[in-house]
């Protein structure tokens, strides 16, 4: 399962031919790793997760060694929205729901936190991610909307947030002219960033900081006890801890935590720049995502480009026109880019879980994991990164709340959890579009 995911849709040590590889910072190539090494802590996995774990790890003083299959930032991290969010991937009334107010109230702090981890590792390490504030929440429905405004009142009235700015269809026109929207909130207190930088500039503090990084080091085999051994084709890793952080590309190395982390795909686009038609789809520079089930999301690039996300598949291989496959949604929400180039297209593997909440365990004694972020990653994976390093250090109060979030195995194991989900998924993208 894993060489299929790692390499069914990619080539070995080459980022995907995505708008992000073409505009990313140049990085060198980490070496692979050879031989037999010893370290504090071994992380699987170079995106937001490992690499926050990395940096916060070696700032502490900790000897890592950290091995990516292929280049760091090369999955989800380097593929995805670039939506910096609030919260947790639920809303605030489910999780109190779910939890109780107090916990969800951690929660939401820890959500924040996020947000706060992310803009001070951009500023402190100067990274170039082209970090900028504002996601709208848009919806396409009256029921959608009153419940987008009702929610702004609830986060403002129980957790004292005051970033949410409400949106009649009017001001909602006016930062998003698409006809299918008919209001919903900005959040000013969000934000949105060139993704692939982010990964790259936290690779970059991580090496600074001493932590040895390793690319084309796929981890085939983990042998658990009280020192852990990670092997890989050319070399060991012998170390005291082990964070576990592949997300979807996780395979066959952990069952307990590929029981409930279920790996899909999604996909984004590029247009040709677009000059003066830009306001005809964006007015301010703002990202946004819908309240569609399958959500579409989109943002301006810093060269004036409509990047689109939409779509998703399930399986190990991408559709085999991947413009196509993003250019229904988009049309749905913009008819009259019909005619526009689409200059790129990619598609990535993320994670999602039962309850759309991230699974973070200690399967082992002194082995950690943090995945399923269900499409709310890039705050989050960044911070489970740092609060593994915290609970490695015995600091365990914000790993213990996540690792509180129950998360339960998909139904049928690997053989019958994509079949269920393709049905599910069917069903969630019929009420879409019937509007219910």
């Amino acid at each position: 399962m894993a060489l299929n995911l790692l390499y069914a849709n990619d080539t070995k040590g080459k980022y995907p031919d995505s708008w992000y590889a073409a505009t990313a910072t140049p990085l060198a190539p980490f070496p692979a790793l050879q031989g037999d090494v010893t370290a504090d802590v071994c992380i699987v996995g170079g995106g937001y997760t490992g690499l926050s774990a990395a940096l916060h790890l070696a700032e502490a003083g900790r000897s890592v060694v950290l091995l990516e299959a292929h280049r760091v930032g090369f999955g989800a991290s380097g593929r995805n929205g670039g939506q910096l969010g609030s919260g947790q991937r639920q809303e605030q009334d489910t999780l109190e729901s779910m939890f109780g107010m107090g916990e969800a109230q951690k929660l939401w702090q820890l959500g924040e936190d996020s947000k706060d981890l992310v803009k001070d590792l951009v500023a402190k390490h100067k990274i170039d991610c082209h970090l900028k504030p504002g996601v709208a929440w848009t919806g396409s429905s009256d029921s959608e909307v009153r419940h987008l405004h009702e929610y702004a009142e609830h986060l403002h009235k129980h957790y004292g947030y005051d970033q949410l700015e409400v949106l009649d269809q009017d001001a909602c026109h006016a930062i998003c002219p698409s006809p299918d929207y008919k209001g919903g909130v900005l959040d000013m207190g969000a934000g949105h960033l060139h993704p692939l930088n982010l990964a790259i500039g936290l690779a970059e503090a991580a090496a600074a900081a001493g932590a040895s990084l390793h690319d084309e080091s796929e981890v085939l085999d983990i042998e658990e006890g009280a020192k852990v051994k990670v092997k890989t084709e050319c070399g060991t890793v012998t170390a005291d801890h082990l964070i576990l952080a592949c997300n979807g590309y996780l395979g066959g190395l952990n069952k307990q935590v590929a029981a409930r982390v279920m790996p899909i795909n999604n996909f984004v686009a590029a247009t040709e720049p677009l000059g003066d038609e830009i306001a005809k789809v964006l007015a301010r520079d703002v990202a946004i995502a819908d309240s569609r089930f399958v959500i579409n999301y989109f943002r301006l690039s810093h060269d004036q480009r409509l990047l689109f996300g939409g779509g998703e598949s399930y399986g190990y291989r991408f559709p085999a026109d991947l413009k196509a496959k993003v250019r229904k949604p988009m049309l749905e929400i913009f008819p009259h880019l019909d005619d526009v180039k689409i200059d790129y297209a990619w598609g990535g593997t993320l994670a999602i879980t039962m309850k759309r909440l991230p699974y973070v365990a200690r399967v082992a004694p002194n082995i950690l994991s943090a995945s399923g972020y269900s499409g709310h990653g890039v705050g989050t994976a960044t911070h489970a990164g740092q609060l593994m390093a915290l609970a490695i250090a015995g600091e365990t109060d914000g790993f213990d709340t996540m690792s509180r979030i129950p998360v339960p195995a998909f139904p049928g194991g690997a053989a019958l959890r994509s079949p269920l989900l393709v049905l599910a998924m069917t069903w969630y993208a019929l009420r879409d579009r019937l509007g219910l």
